[in-house]
Parts: structure tokens; sequence; C-alpha cells
């Protein structure tokens, strides 16, 4: 990742497809699995983009599955629905085809998710070219395999796959100089979607301090040249929608405000300690004898849009999650603007999802794998980094258990997390572990930047190794705990009373694990710049 190249390893790629064709064997298993009602809006959205001329994609209202996610996704879609029509043309009707589930469907969208992985696997491999093998695998082993990815692509249904690998090819040109490259890819993620735009003031500071930064003459040639490619990519998504007069109405589509500060599942972020905060205040002031409004929406139901009101603390409007994730990156962005270094630009964009994670507004839970996966990237530089990411990784994936709430699907989400659980610690105590073999790899690694030689080495002689502190071990231990309770004790000791008390607790209990990552984040970044 620092640009420096050192000997390839030969058949790399032949062994990444490897990695990969070993994912792919499972995700074939699932394909007959449960499936989200995304599964029906990505069905809803070939019939859309088939059945409909672009001017109407953004405007019609046959399902409540309205298109809502940027022009390029849209193009994307209309692409597989080509072939969608081949394999059954009903997929891509516009009222026959609501609700379709017959296998042939199935079958397609499940198999279009794992061909279009191929853009990730180009994206991992990019960014590890230049990395020994052993850190190679490593990272395959966390991206290729990631549990969080095939439970959220692969059952739940989704595509965020390949618009990782477009992520992780425009940190690795960023990371590597190529400053145009990068911008041009990430403009390009943008248009695809727009929820990776929490990053745009990290990359708009890099790039203006990295490559536009420099004497007027220089810096205006250079910073035409980067607005000219970032405008261009605007234009030819949105392009077509100004000349129909539609605008107006992708924009209201994509950015729905009205949905409210919380999904129906709380996501493990700030906003769950705020409602509990306010609800618990409001109980005790009941309790005193105070009068107070009762919320909407109690522990027992969740919060889905704005039905659960604050009653004591002030409400969260959009403006306000805005400044909030401003104010959370701004130490970010003041490192990055004082000593722009392409080595940390992975690091900072994972910092700046993890901001829009804990304080963004209306987040989902499956946003964690925003942060994750680029952060499998410098899980490798040093075994602090390898111990942060196994934690993280660890909470990051059990954060996602509710998405797959059927009793057949239980086993396989437990045995994805278990086995990469299982698969991480053996990988990193191998790579960090101070032994002949690690004395050896490192020698032979002549072409490793100083600072990683150093680092590595160092982090591995004081620790001995990979070997988590107590205080991991007691909250992974807590991780646990909680899932006993939600799935043997709640069940026997309150039966079906308080139904939304085992998912309240994996959120603030996730949430815990996720601002402590926050904080190591941020630390790490401010010491390494």
């Amino acid at each position: 990742m620092d640009g420096q190249a050192s000997p390839k390893m030969p058949g790399s790629m032949a062994q990444l497809l490897w990695f990969f064709g070993i994912a792919t064997a499972i995700k074939m298993l699932l394909i007959p699995s449960y499936h989200s009602t995304d599964f029906e809006v990505h069905r809803h959205w070939l019939a859309i983009t088939h059945s409909l001329p672009l001017s109407q994609w953004y405007s019609d209202e046959t399902s409540q599955w309205t298109l809502d996610y940027p022009p390029f996704f849209a193009y994307f879609e209309r692409l597989l629905s080509v072939f969608a029509l081949l394999v059954d043309p009903q997929i891509v009707h516009l009222h026959n085809g609501l609700n379709y589930e017959a296998n042939s469907a199935i079958y397609f969208q499940r198999i279009s998710v794992i061909f279009s992985d191929l853009l990730l696997l180009y994206g991992v491999y990019r960014s590890t070219q230049n990395l020994p093998s052993s850190k190679q695998n490593l990272i395959w082993v966390l991206v290729v395999w990631s549990p969080g990815l095939i439970i959220v692509d692969h059952l739940h249904f989704q595509y965020n796959g390949f618009l990782f690998g477009w992520l992780l090819l425009s940190i690795s040109f960023l990371a590597q100089g190529r400053d145009v490259m990068g911008g041009f890819l990430f403009a390009m993620l943008l248009c695809f979607k727009h929820l990776f735009a929490v990053a745009a003031p990290v990359y708009f500071v890099y790039l203006f301090r990295h490559y536009c930064w420099g004497g007027f003459v220089r810096g205006f040639a250079r910073l035409s040249v980067m607005g000219t490619v970032v405008v261009a990519v605007f234009l030819a998504a949105y392009g077509p929608f100004v000349y129909y007069g539609q605008i107006q109405q992708v924009i209201c589509r994509m950015f729905p405000f009205g949905r409210g500060l919380c999904h129906a599942y709380w996501a493990p972020n700030f906003w769950v300690f705020y409602i509990m905060l306010d609800k618990g205040i409001a109980f005790l002031l009941r309790k005193f004898g105070y009068s107070t409004l009762a919320p909407a929406a109690s522990f027992t139901g969740g919060l889905v849009g704005d039905a659960s009101p604050f009653v004591i603390l002030p409400k969260i409007t959009p403006m306000t999650t805005f400044i909030m994730v401003l104010l959370a990156l701004s130490p970010c962005l003041f490192r990055t603007w004082r000593n722009p270094k392409p080595r940390l630009i992975a690091r900072s964009v994972a910092y700046a999802y993890t901001c829009g994670f804990l304080f963004g507004w209306h987040v989902h839970e499956k946003a964690s794998l925003h942060f994750v996966i680029p952060l499998a990237i410098v899980a490798v530089e040093s075994s602090e980094d390898a111990k942060h990411y196994f934690l993280l990784s660890i909470v990051s994936c059990y954060s996602l258990f509710p998405l797959l709430y059927e009793a057949q699907e239980y086993a396989i989400k437990v045995s994805l997390l278990l086995l990469h659980s299982i698969l991480m610690w053996f990988c990193f105590s191998a790579l960090f572990t101070k032994n002949v073999s690690m004395k050896a790899a490192l020698q032979a690694d002549k072409k490793a930047t100083e600072l990683e030689l150093k680092r590595s080495s160092r982090t591995a002689a004081e620790n001995g190794g990979f070997v988590l502190g107590w205080l991991a071990k007691i909250y992974l231990f807590g991780v646990v705990v909680v899932e006993i309770w939600g799935q043997v004790l709640h069940p026997c000791l309150l039966g079906d009373k308080f139904p939304f008390l085992p998912l309240m607790l994996i959120s603030i209990y996730c949430a815990l694990g996720i601002f402590y990552s926050w904080i190591w984040q941020l630390k790490q970044i401010m010491i390494l710049s």
C-alpha cells in the first residue's frame, strides 16, 4: 500500500482465484436460503429500468420499492435486466413480476451478485499486489471470505461486494500516488451508491493538499484537471435526468430524510445511547410522579421512521447529524491537511465511514462493512492493528445477526462467524508470532518500507506475537453472554415479554465495541501522521 513494490509471487492471481472459488462454492450453497425484502427491491428495479424509459425511472410508483440509488446503479440494473429477460421475461415485467420468486428469479439474482464480486476480487488483488505473500493471503482471507459480506450480500441480499471492490481500487491508486485515477474511481463510486459520500471530505482534503497544492499555476492546472474529471463523471450519471427535468425527483429519492433518525433495527451507534437515555429519563420522571408523555413506541417495538419521537431530550434533525459527523471527522481532516500521506489514506477513509456510522442519519447496521473492509488492508501492518481488526470484525459481524432472524439460518450465521474468528486467530498468530519463520520472512522482504519493517518486528518482539489483552477477552466473552441471553435465557425467563430486548442488547453492546474502534482509529491516525 505504500507504493513500493516488492517481488511479486508467481501465481498470486491463481491463488486469489482459489480463494474466490472456495467463497463462490459457499455462496452457491446459500442460494436457496432466506432472503430479505431487498431481493424484491432489486428485482423490481430490474423491471423499472427494463420496462420504462429513463425519464420515468425515478418517478415510477408501481411498487413501494421505488428506485432510490444513484444513476450508475440504475444503469447497472438496466444491464442486468438484459440478461434477466433471457432467463425469464417475467423477472423484468413491471406488473406481473411483482413479488415474483420463481427459482429462475432467485438463481439469476443470486448468481448476479456472485458474478459482480469479481470487481471485489480485482480490488483486493490490486490493493495487495506489492505485499509479501503471507500478508496477501491474510488480507484475502479477511476480505474475500468476510462473513459480514456473505451475510449481507449472499443471504440477506444486496450488491455490496463490487462496490467495495471499487472503493479498494480507488484507495490503491491513491496509495500509489495516482491521485487523478483514485479521485475518478471515487466519483464513480458515489454515482453508484451515495452512502459512500461520508468519505468525500477526506478525499477532498487529501486530493487538494496532495495533488493540487503547490504554486498558483501548477495548483490551478491540477485543480482544473481533477475538477474536470469529477464533473465529467457526475454529468455522465446525472446529465440525462437533468435533460428530462427529473433531477429534483432523483435527489428526493436518494435522500429521504423523512424516514427518521433510526432504522427499524437500531444500528449499534451513538443514537442507541441517546434513545436509551431519553427513555430512561422519561421512565424515572414518571416513577417520581412527574407528568411526561409516553413515547409512541416502547422498548418492545423498536423505531421505524418517526414513530418514536423523543420525550425529554431534544429532537435530532438531519442537520444535527451532519454537523456531528463533520465534527468527529475534523481531527482526521486537520491531520490530512497538515501531512497528506498516501500510506494513511486507507485508515482515513475507514475512519470517515466509522464517523458516519456512529453519528449519521438513518444508519443501517450493514454500513459497518464500509469501514471493516478498508481496515482489512491495514490489519497486517502491526500486531496492534491485527488485534483491533480481530475485535472489530467480530463485533461488526455479530451486529448483523438480527438480519437473519429465521431459525434455519441460525447455524449458518454462527458457523460463519466462528470459522472466520478461528481463521483470523491462526492467521494473525502465524504472521506476528516471533519465531524463525517470521525472521526469515522479514529478511526476505527487503523492499518493504523501513517503517513497516521496524514496527512489525518491534511489536512482535515486545508482545511475543498475537495476544489479546484481558479487556478484549472480557468484551468478547460478553458477546457470548449477550447471545446466550437472547437465544436461551430470555425465552425461558421472560417468554414473550419484551421481545425487542435481545435486539436492543445487541445494539448497545456492539455500539460499545465500535466506539472503542472509533477512538482507536483516531489515535492511530494522529500517531502515524
